[in-house]
């Protein structure tokens, strides 16, 4: 019986996607590719967020936050992948399985926070535009944006704690990186007390943001159907939509992860499922932001015609 806390030199051994060894080149030319197109996608977000003046908006602000974001979550665990499916050394040491994990729960944890930040300017934008700028004043938004990403990793660090306190059996981790499912299976005693704890944060963490996030939209909706302009209702629509897809793809996939009981939890269902919220969402939300915004597709024209000069 290994203590977690004790041994942080041992090693896991990541099974990843060794099961189904004709699909790992596929995995890795694939996952390769949207790696790229996000890190493409968000950091073309984040500078044009700070080059062009009519992007100096709070939303565009929250936005930026959210890029800046997704690069970090998913290069939290698609290096380590690309070595798990390309190279010959599929192990991590325990210390570098409990910073992988503290990590990546605590910008998980930052984005369900930071969704409910982007849902609350997206209520005043639309139900309180007379008051808009004087309620999402730049320092409130500053103040929100901090209280996210505080609130994510002390989220993290509570449940990494935990964590470390339960003692496991084996060394075999069958996924592609170091999530808490997989450890709870690993626990090798009743650890009911300890589990029912990390469940609680998880589902303040999860179920409490997604609660605000609808209940904003049920206002915001009411308010739209009350625009007169068909042009305005349209633009409103749009963008709290494209935010409403993205709330609903993170949190849908998270939700299944975390908040369904460990006896019933698939490991080879969870490695697929982590691979959408860790890898596929992060590139979509560029896509979905901006694929019908007229803004930021203005600044990029703006910003290509001036290399063209």
């Amino acid at each position: 019986m290994d203590s977690f806390n004790a041994t942080l030199e041992e090693r896991f051994f990541l099974v990843g996607f060794s099961d189904w060894p004709q699909l790992e080149l596929i995995l890795f030319v694939f996952i390769s590719i949207v790696y790229s197109l996000t890190i493409f996608g968000n950091t073309t977000i984040i500078a044009l967020s700070r080059i062009d003046l009519r992007l100096h908006t709070p939303m565009y602000f929250f936005l930026s936050n959210l890029s800046f974001l997704d690069l970090c979550f998913t290069t939290s665990t698609v290096p380590q992948l690309l070595i798990n499916l390309y190279g010959q050394d599929r192990t991590i040491s325990y210390g570098g399985c409990v910073a992988q994990l503290f990590i990546y729960l605590a910008l998980g944890s930052t984005e369900c926070v930071l969704l409910v930040v982007m849902a609350f300017d997206r209520y005043a934008a639309v139900c309180r535009p007379l008051h808009y700028t004087t309620i999402m004043h730049p320092l409130l938004c500053q103040a929100l944006a901090l209280a996210s990403w505080v609130g994510g990793f002390l989220n993290s660090l509570i449940q990494t704690g935990l964590m470390m306190t339960m003692p496991l059996c084996g060394h075999r981790l069958n996924h592609f990186f170091c999530e808490m499912p997989v450890f709870l299976k690993l626990a090798c005693q009743d650890t009911g007390g300890t589990e029912a704890k990390m469940f609680v944060a998880r589902a303040i963490i999860l179920v409490f943001p997604a609660t605000l996030i609808l209940g904003s939209y049920g206002h915001i909706a009411k308010a739209v159907l009350k625009v007169k302009s068909t042009a305005g209702r349209r633009k409103a629509f749009g963008t709290c939509g494209s935010h409403l897809l993205v709330v609903s793809l993170f949190y849908g996939s998270a939700i299944y992860t975390y908040l369904q009981p460990k006896s019933s939890y698939s490991e080879s269902k969870g490695k697929f499922v982590a691979l959408f919220y860790t890898i596929v969402t992060p590139m979509l939300n560029p896509l979905i932001y901006t694929l019908r915004n007229k803004d930021v597709k203005g600044a990029l024209w703006k910003v290509l015609g001036r290399g063209t000069d």
